[in-house]
């Protein structure tokens, strides 16, 4: 058999893996390391619960939002309310994906 004698490591390349090393080698010239591995159950679950938190003060705080702009009626403080709650929401937002981020990283 001729196929005994042949190392697979002299095989020819496919222009996938060769495209691949490129990369791998472009990317430890530049400093970037490998990409993270996939979340454990834990972390998932964690993941899972703080955005089911963000979900319920999310709501929460719709249903308040909506109470208050239902006394008001001067359109600059209604706009100052819905900036308010704007600002709150993207708040809770920022919150819940700094919470995933040292989630990930743990």
């Amino acid at each position: 058999m001729l196929t005994s004698w042949i190392d697979m490591s002299d095989e020819p390349k496919s222009a996938f893996d060769l495209a691949m090393e490129r990369l791998r080698k472009r990317d430890a010239e530049q400093g970037v390391s490998e990409p993270p591995s996939p979340p454990s159950d834990a972390q998932k679950a964690a993941i899972a619960e703080a955005r089911n938190v963000r979900a319920a003060k999310s709501a929460e705080l719709e249903i308040l939002h909506r109470s208050k702009l239902a006394t008001v009626l001067d359109p600059t403080e209604r706009a100052q309310r819905e900036d308010d709650y704007r600002r709150e929401l993207q708040r809770l937002s920022d919150d819940c994906e700094r919470k995933i981020q040292k989630i990930r990283v743990s």
